[in-house]
């Protein structure tokens, strides 16, 4: 199995949005540098296609935004292009670049960026967002027409709880350790209508939903809804904001292979009949809060049978729903060889608490800076994974999670061989919760 990233057949457009946080060289804490970095940065590289640097909310975030892509290959060398030129840019300012869901470290509180939209945010919510330094990552798949996008969300709310465990890289906010591995999601949940989206019959019942949410000033407008997937409110595609900011662009590409993958799923059953399982909203919520909590460490919740099931065990079952459009993209090998790399390496978020046992909150920083830059799970690997092996930056090497096909975890079943009486990636219509979130 090719260990390269990277499928070598065009597929469904994708596109990926990257939050970072900005550090003081020499503290590791959080400083608003963004707007001198992004001048700094000048324009990208891959503008012609829609590729673009962005301030965020607050002036410690700066966003790294991709062009229109087609294949994982192109993807990657844009996600690190746009890595590499915003930690240069930092750098020149003295500061580091840092792909963390939520701040490590402390330091003084950042000012919002500047712009009537984000003093509009500022005002509405309050002190909740005057220290919202939570970084995701946002991955974005080319749909036909707003209905088809909708009914894709539909498909996918399921999914988003192992997204997210599968992206987990927030365990530290602020200078403490908060047992979350994905304690982002913690941070997002204090904004309404937040985590899994509702299950909606047409574009025309999402639309009245979003209508009623900002009418009751509960969002700022139409384009602020915090669900985890949505339809976009700017472009013709699914958004799916599960991810914690990436450590590395490996990760980044998995999470947006993954995004595509289930999006072909569900355009697949939308065009056999095949309506999304209505998972009921609280088991979802309970899955979400699962996900964050433990990361993949452990048991799971399937939103759709509402039980236990062991965490890898569901990330197979969503390799398994995905991998015929994977297989399609030319993308399915590349996705193996990297979650296998997660498997063995472990989230972002084990990566981390290792950093911090060996050397405490300032060395999850510096590792941090030096995976931020390094594009490969291969260099996330190596001594924060305390394995041997697993060095260098690119996927082609070999060594640790790059030598040969994965090979699941024992007592685990692999995408096309799953425990006996489980179907992974297919739902059984009798485990159904049977009251959906919809009318």
């Amino acid at each position: 199995m090719g260990g390269g990233v990277g499928g070598h057949a065009p597929g469904v457009s994708l596109g990926v949005e990257e939050e970072f946080l900005l550090v003081d060289a020499v503290s590791g804490e959080c400083v608003a540098h963004a707007e001198d970095v992004l001048e700094r940065a000048g324009p990208h590289r891959w503008r012609a296609s829609g590729g673009s640097f962005h301030t965020e909310l607050l002036g410690s975030q700066v966003e790294a935004v991709t062009g229109v892509c087609h294949d994982l290959a192109g993807l990657r060398a844009q996600l690190r292009y746009g890595r590499a030129r915003l930690a240069e840019a930092a750098r020149e300012g003295g500061a580091l670049l840092v792909a963390s869901g939520t701040p490590v470290l402390g330091g003084s509180r950042p000012p919002a960026a500047r712009g009537e939209r984000f003093a509009a945010i500022v005002s509405a919510y309050g002190d909740v967002v005057e220290d919202y330094q939570a970084c995701g990552c946002h991955v974005h798949v080319g749909v036909q027409d707003r209905e088809s996008a909708v009914a894709v969300v539909n498909h996918l709310r399921p999914w988003l709880p192992v997204l997210v465990a599968l992206a987990a890289n927030s365990p530290f906010d602020r200078g403490r350790p908060t047992r979350y591995a994905a304690r982002r999601m913690m941070e997002m949940a204090r904004f309404p209508g937040a985590g899994v989206p509702p299950w909606s019959v047409s574009a025309a019942h999402y639309d009245a939903r979003v209508a009623a949410l900002v009418e009751s000033g509960a969002l700022v407008d139409g384009a602020m809804t915090f669900w985890l997937a949505r339809p976009s409110p700017r472009w013709p595609t699914v958004e799916v904001r599960a991810g914690d900011a990436a450590a590395t662009a490996d990760e980044a590409v998995l999470q947006a292979a993954l995004v595509r993958g289930l999006v072909g799923a569900a355009l697949a059953d939308l065009a056999a009949g095949r309506e999304a399982p209505r998972a009921d909203g609280q088991v979802c919520a309970a899955a979400l809060w699962n996900a964050a909590r433990h990361g993949l460490d452990g048991a799971m919740v399937d939103p759709v049978s509402g039980r236990a099931v062991p965490a890898w065990r569901l990330v197979d079952a969503l390799v398994a729903r995905a991998a015929p459009a994977l297989e399609e993209a030319g993308d399915l090998d590349a996705v193996f060889t990297l979650v296998e790399g997660v498997r063995r390496a472990g989230t972002g978020a084990d990566r981390q608490r290792r950093a911090a046992r060996r050397g405490g909150p300032r060395a999850v920083v510096d590792m941090l800076v030096r995976v931020t830059e390094s594009g490969g799970l291969a260099a996330a690997a190596g001594p924060d994974n305390g394995t041997d092996g697993a060095t260098g930056g690119d996927a082609g090497g070999a060594g640790g999670p790059w030598g040969g096909p994965p090979v699941p975890a024992e007592g685990t079943g692999g995408p096309s061989g799953a425990t006996p009486g489980d179907k992974p990636g297919v739902w059984d219509a009798g485990e159904r919760v049977p009251e959906p979130d919809a009318p």
